[in-house]
């Protein structure tokens, strides 16, 4: 989203300039992705807290059943939640095993945090480049009223960074934690009866993924707050290019 720029005399070269320039107006465009993409990527995991804590109230509030059915495609109405099917359509069935849905969801909780990971890493990368290429601007007068804005940018998109890192960590937690559930209609009403761990760890992995889309909503504050430094900079070099 963002990059180094080239040392300079005390006054930059048409080429520095030239640097800048595309940098102003392509990570600018880049960023404005970045400002939204995260706080819809944490929509989706809100419904899938939502989806677990749904579960987590229902099986709270009954007693596990014991039926007979005469098809195994009935629904298990002990184990299965409204909401959660309205959410994400799960759907616990009497003669299947774990419910699609939710084999998915945990599927795509672990895809997300490789995914956040490795664009963490590389962010931090980048910004690391960044600050160290920024150097280059302290020598240059043009520039003196804009040092704060330009490493404004480059700090909120290195914290962003670590904030969408310690979302993919949490989302891999939240994870593991359901990995604990048996969720097997037999095994889960079994669980069940023996006590409330099974919800309880539903509770904690629905807290655990709705602090994941906390976290990249405010990553993506971060970077929506370069918006107007982006322009000052970008502005900037378009006036020394015309001097030039």
């Amino acid at each position: 989203m963002d990059g180094s720029v080239s040392p300079g005399p005390g006054r930059p070269s048409p080429a520095l300039l030239d640097t800048m320039a595309n940098l102003a107006r392509f990570h600018r465009e880049h960023e404005e992705f970045y400002a939204s993409a995260p706080r819809e990527q944490a929509v989706l995991l809100q419904r899938d807290a939502r989806t677990l804590l749904a579960l987590a109230d229902r099986w709270s509030a009954v007693r596990p059943a014991t039926p007979s059915p005469l098809n195994p495609f009935e629904g298990a109405e002990d184990l299965t939640s409204p909401v959660g099917i309205q959410l994400r359509g799960v759907l616990f069935m009497e003669g299947e095993d774990e419910p699609v849905e939710l084999a998915l969801l945990k599927r795509d909780l672990v895809r997300t945090a490789d995914d956040l990971g490795s664009g963490a890493r590389w962010l931090a990368e980048a910004m690391q480049a960044s600050w160290d290429g920024a150097r280059a601007l302290l020598d240059l007068p043009g520039f003196a009223d804009l040092l704060g804005e330009r490493h404004r940018i480059i700090a909120n998109d290195w914290q962003a960074a670590h904030q969408a890192d310690l979302a993919g960590l949490v989302l891999r937690r939240a994870a593991e934690i359901l990995e604990r559930v048996d969720l097997r209609p037999a095994a889960l009403r079994a669980d069940l009866a023996e006590g409330p761990a099974g919800p309880q760890r539903l509770y904690s992995a629905a807290e655990l993924v709705a602090r994941a889309a906390d976290l990249l909503s405010e990553s993506a504050a971060l970077v929506h707050a370069n918006e107007r430094r982006w322009r000052a900079f970008g502005a900037r070099v378009a006036e020394l290019r015309d001097e030039a």
